[in-house]
């Protein structure tokens, strides 16, 4: 099966999204910042990815749900975070691209790039730990496993963006192009949450990277280097999911909502 055909497997909408405008404005006036999706808060307000990620909120996979119930799934009082990110500067500066065409850019080559980079590294690290200390208390048995198996769906997944969506969306909100990206969105939305469901996975097994007392430099070099990797690739997903798709899908939150009806979630 050709890649377009894989990317095609998700059915297409009914009918072409609305214009774009920007996230922001798609804010729905009214909705207290409870009852709000965490994704677009994350997307909208600058300095809320970092309160999310403070109190291990997820904003990327699970940016459907509202505030209220992702403070509930992690046992956190959704007003206390809600009065965080009211409590954000205004005026913080935005260095987020606004355009399809710049963010595509920034997510080639800060994300893309990198992942290809670190990866195979990061292979080799969970690979050494693995077999120097196996056996022992907190070692993260089967993480290379996960790892490598991520490596290759990562590499097929971007290799995916990079052939057939992103030049799609390069033309713009307003092509006539934009109408055909509704299907591969789609797809890229479900094995996004496949991505996410790994990142769970890795924090099992790493105790959400709480190193074992005596850790040797290896050890320790591999979770920092994990740390980074699950940041940048919870950002990668926060950039498409909630910031470049909805240019081409705003039709996924309905006036009046105050709740993201998001594909593929």
């Amino acid at each position: 099966m050709s890649e377009a055909a894989i990317l095609n497997e998700v059915p297409a909408q009914d009918k072409a999204p609305p214009a774009a405008q920007p996230v922001r404005d798609r804010l729905l006036a009214g909705c207290s910042l409870v009852a709000r999706p965490v994704g677009e808060l994350a997307a909208a307000l600058p300095g809320a990815t970092a309160v999310f990620r403070r109190h291990k909120l997820d904003f990327c996979c699970g940016g459907a749900a509202t505030l209220a119930e992702a403070a509930a799934g992690r046992g956190l009082d959704p007003a206390a975070i809600a009065a965080e990110l009211a409590a954000l500067d205004p005026a913080l500066p935005d260095a987020t691209p606004s355009t399809a065409e710049g963010l595509i850019d920034l997510i080639l080559a800060r994300y893309h790039a990198v992942h290809r980079r670190d990866l195979p590294e990061l292979v080799k690290l969970a690979r050494r730990v693995e077999a120097v200390h196996r056996g022992k208390p907190g070692t993260p048995e089967g993480l290379a496993a996960v790892l490598e198996r991520m490596q290759a769906e990562l590499e097929s997944h971007m290799a995916k963006e990079e052939a057939i969506l992103f030049p799609l969306l390069r033309a713009g909100p307003d092509s006539p192009m934009a109408s055909m990206a509704a299907a591969p969105i789609a797809r890229m939305r479900f094995e996004h949450d496949e991505h996410g469901a790994e990142l769970r996975q890795i924090a099992v097994l790493t105790g959400e990277l709480t190193l074992p007392e005596g850790a040797c430099g290896t050890f320790r070099a591999l979770y920092a280097n994990l740390a980074r990797f699950q940041d940048d690739l919870t950002t990668h997903i926060h950039l498409e999911n909630n910031v470049l798709f909805p240019l081409f899908a705003i039709g996924d939150m309905p006036d009046g909502s105050c709740r993201a009806m998001t594909a593929g979630h």
